[in-house]
């Protein structure tokens, strides 16, 4: 048993996050600005934004989940998100240097890549991590200069620092909006109609607290398809048509390639809408 720290436990990916490691038999302590009466762990309010309180919240742990965020652009005024985003990554990742965490595990984003790619296209596709960063707003730049943040701790430390590039991320209930992206595929162009499920996210948490991982890694966490019911290929080339496609690429893959997680994770997303719609377990 580890004792692990989810911050913003309370959020989509924390809820799923928090009850995957307890399923998996980690001692879970969530620190949130609130409390969430669904969480079957320890919960403690605490603003990371505040070093001293980020200490107290990580001591005694061996590890640490990072999601607490403000967790997409335009919910709060550029310069806000900006603000609270890094200084509570920096607070997060300075104390898990200053207590000697064996693991620091933490929400970075799709969004660096240069979504919603309406300044450039994408360079190239399936979308990788080799992608040249190109964050368009604030939010996004917030996750790139951690990115940055946490090479340089690991560089000072040696702690593995390990940045989860989550897709747009859905639970169940959302797969019942998928079929208004289906008439018009400018509608989620932003992205390559990528997402993920809030279960795979908690999947590339667990294995990525507990793989054989060392260095400062980021890896894109996505579903295995995309919201759409048309060939991948074929969105591409009528939507972007003059980005490359690099290799074969099935039938509704992916565009946001996650064959690093897959390779140094282990990571196999067991979540898709298309088994929902069609009534199959998962």
């Amino acid at each position: 048993m580890s004792r692990i720290v989810v911050t913003g436990g309370s959020g989509k990916a924390g809820r799923a996050v928090v009850a995957d490691l307890v399923a998996h038999g980690d001692d879970v302590l969530s620190a949130d600005l609130v409390t969430h009466p669904e969480l079957r762990c320890e919960q403690i309010r605490a603003d990371l934004t505040e070093l001293g309180q980020a200490v107290e919240v990580l001591r005694g742990a061996d590890a640490v989940v990072h999601l607490a965020a403000i967790p997409a652009p335009g919910l709060r005024p550029d310069e806000l998100t900006f603000r609270e985003n890094t200084a509570s990554t920096y607070n997060v990742f300075s104390a898990a240097a200053t207590l000697g965490l064996e693991r620091v595990v933490w929400a970075s984003s799709e969004t660096v890549l240069g979504l919603p790619f309406d300044r450039e296209p994408p360079a190239y596709a399936p979308i990788d991590e080799e992608h040249p960063p190109r964050p368009n707003f604030t939010y996004a730049l917030s996750k790139l200069l951690s990115e940055e943040m946490a090479r340089q701790f690991h560089r000072w430390t040696g702690i593995p620092f390990v940045g989860l590039r989550f897709s747009n991320i859905m639970e169940p209930p959302d797969y019942a909006r998928f079929p208004g992206f289906w008439a018009d595929p400018q509608e989620r162009k932003w992205n390559l109609w990528g997402y993920v499920d809030a279960r795979d996210v908690a999947q590339s948490c667990r294995l990525a607290l507990h793989g054989d991982l060392s260095g400062a890694e980021v890896f894109i966490v996505a579903a295995p398809d995309t919201v759409m019911t048309r060939p991948s290929a074929e969105l591409l080339a009528e939507v972007y048509p003059g980005v490359e496609l690099r290799g074969e690429v099935g039938e509704f893959e992916t565009l946001l390639s996650i064959r690093k997680a897959r390779r140094l994770l282990g990571y196999e997303p067991r979540f898709s809408w298309r088994d929902q719609a069609t009534g199959r377990s998962t």
